[in-house]
């Protein structure tokens, strides 16, 4: 089985892409972050002509999150947790696999510029009530993976210079502080486990010449509970979308299971 996350920056805009995408890579269930629409604007026949269902939780004009699968996704949840800015970041649910459950959760964390703002603020208490959902789901399914975007870099090699991102909310140390909380929970971040020294990004800005320069981070990620770990083979960025016409700023990142 293959579980795909990517931060598509508008489904509408970059719906050719997507769709290009899914016929090459041929995910089972794909993590859709900033689809920037709300359901009833959702290009769902794009998807269902290629054999998935989708499962929405939008917003006009901003985030927005969506799970497009070829297999069945129980109990689909919007709600899990209470967003302080009711913002579409967050939807769950649960598959069969291998005959236990498994927890899928899709996020797509505030980015939180500039710092000492209400943003940041926003960005740090999300992280906290997050965590600590997850920490309580935990004593009841210890079988999760979450995907998306985090707005996380989480370590030095992870960004093409990390001395300019010293006062970034995708750096500070606090916020990295709470990734690694989270992952202490009893998560391993599936990247570093089969590439511990490799520099490899998953977003480019538009800006500046970004991609042709490969001045990107590693934002979008796989956590995987201790529970399942063994049962990931392979993690793999896909770096091709990000070169097509019209691109998205983030490319796929995938992973195999067993």
């Amino acid at each position: 089985m293959k579980i795909s996350s990517w931060n598509v920056n508008s489904v509408r805009a970059r719906i050719i892409n997507i769709v290009n995408y899914i016929k090459k890579s041929k995910p089972d269930v794909l993590f859709i972050q900033e689809i920037k629409t709300e359901k009833k604007n959702f290009p769902y026949n794009n998807f269902k002509q290629l054999g998935y269902e989708c499962h929405v939780f939008g917003q006009k004009s901003y985030n927005g999150v969506a799970i497009a699968s070829k297999i069945n996704i129980s109990e689909i949840n919007l709600q899990f947790f209470k967003d302080k800015k009711k913002q579409s970041r967050i939807i769950a649910g649960k598959i069969k696999h291998n005959s236990s459950t498994v927890f899928l959760i899709n996020i797509y964390a505030p980015n939180g510029n500039p710092i000492n703002t209400e943003k940041y603020d926003y960005k740090k208490e999300w992280f906290d009530t997050f965590n600590k959902k997850i920490k309580n789901t935990l004593s009841e399914n210890k079988n999760i993976i979450i995907g998306g975007d985090f707005n996380v870099i989480p370590e030095e090699i992870d960004v093409y210079d990390h001395k300019k991102y010293q006062n970034d909310a995708l750096f500070k140390l606090e916020i990295r502080t709470k990734f690694n909380e989270l992952i202490n929970l009893g998560f391993r971040d599936v990247f570093r486990l089969f590439n511990e020294n490799k520099r490899e990004y998953t977003f480019w800005d538009y800006m500046s010449g970004a991609w042709q320069k490969n001045h990107g981070m590693r934002i979008d990620h796989f956590l995987v509970s201790m529970n399942i770990l063994n049962r990931i083979k392979n993690i793999n960025i896909d770096k091709n979308p990000r070169s097509n016409i019209k691109p998205s700023d983030h490319t796929p990142i995938e992973i195999e299971i067993n």
